[in-house]
């Protein structure tokens, strides 16, 4: 697990910025220092950064900080992903009425930690229903960024695919997109595979189109940080037209998120607030200069693009897997629960 609340009152969290040359662990009683944990990407996943800013709550309360500044602070850190709002949202409605300090705390930290338990749980359900898609012909999937053990609470959710279909021989070998301009494919997804012992293959993002075509990728699974009412999935930069690759070559393009994810209070990708990160990770490479800036040369650093619902063959959730027309799919699956739930769901995958 990529963060853990610890009996003394405090939060470890592996620094996923030094990945993979060091494995840092962070110690903490500061709701501060997880909050800045989140913008400078040391904490980092749509799940993750959730389950962060419930032990961040909890940090605050038991500082004796108030609560509604800290929930403010933690979700003013990155737009995009909804699981973070989501999971501060669940704990502030867990505290709601309370004013006695003790107790406060203590209702924080059981929601933070019960939402860090189903996350896990969710995952796993999320792998079991993913790997009954893919047939025994699917030998070679490819993934962008990173959506494992390090973005979730644990296990992943589109690794959680990879893993499931691994472990039930369903899977030969992945392959990994590079994933500028952070590079958390090569960084993360390679160190988790290798890890796990899964053969794993690293690629530049330009070259998907190029394997695709060779016919060497059987289908690609990527997280989402955000799915809209229609399907649209909002993802790391680079995933739509890895989509638009998939549907040409005729490849199936999963999507593998937890129920928090989806947001149906927004009609489309139109609608989700695309974060715009510093033009320096783009430049800069472990802050060595790559490009050469001036009057006529700018860069931009959208963190996220929005894949149309048309190009997504399915959504797997911890309840189910939805298929089009998304907007009675995700609604009937997201109806079972509020959120990543343990329980076991009477929706079957259909593969």
């Amino acid at each position: 697990m990529p963060i853990k609340w610890l009996p003394e009152g405090k939060v470890s969290f592996l620094d996923q910025t030094l990945l993979p040359h060091e494995e840092v662990w962070i110690e903490t009683s500061d709701y501060r220092v997880i909050a800045e944990a989140i913008r400078r990407l040391q904490v980092r996943g749509a799940p993750l950064i959730g389950i962060a800013a419930g032990y961040g709550l909890a940090l605050a309360a038991g500082a004796g900080e108030p609560v509604e500044t800290a929930a403010k602070e933690l979700r003013s850190t990155r737009p995009t992903a909804v699981n973070l709002s989501w999971a501060i949202d669940r704990c502030l409605r867990a505290v709601d009425g309370v004013e006695e300090p003790r107790e406060m705390r203590e209702r924080l930290i059981k929601e933070a930690v019960s939402i860090h338990k189903e996350d896990v749980a969710a995952n796993h359900r999320i792998g079991d229903y993913g790997a009954k898609l893919l047939s025994a012909d699917d030998q070679s999937i490819l993934t962008h960024c990173n959506a494992g053990t390090l973005a979730t609470g644990g296990y992943g959710t589109a690794l959680g695919v990879i893993r499931s279909a691994s472990a039930n021989g369903r899977l030969c070998s992945v392959i990994a997109t590079e994933t500028r301009p952070l590079l958390q494919g090569a960084r993360l997804t390679a160190w988790e595979l290798s890890r796990d012992r899964i053969p794993c293959t690293v690629i530049v993002d330009s070259a998907a189109g190029s394997y695709m075509r060779r016919g060497e990728i059987d289908a690609v699974i990527v997280g989402a940080d955000r799915i809209a009412a229609n399907g649209d999935v909002a993802n790391k930069i680079g995933t739509y037209p890895l989509a638009v690759l998939a549907r040409e070559n005729g490849i199936p393009f999963y999507v593998a998120a937890p129920s928090s994810t989806a947001d149906l209070s927004l009609a489309s990708g139109d609608d989700i607030p695309i974060e715009q990160r510093s033009p320096d990770e783009v430049t800069s490479l472990r802050s060595e200069h790559i490009v050469t800036l001036g009057l006529a040369v700018q860069a931009e650093n959208p963190a996220f693009d929005v894949t149309p619902s048309r190009y997504v063959t399915a959504i797997i959730t911890e309840n189910g897997v939805a298929k089009p027309p998304f907007e009675e799919s995700l609604e009937r699956l997201c109806a079972r629960s509020s959120g990543p739930q343990a329980r076991e769901s009477e929706v079957p995958a259909r593969g």
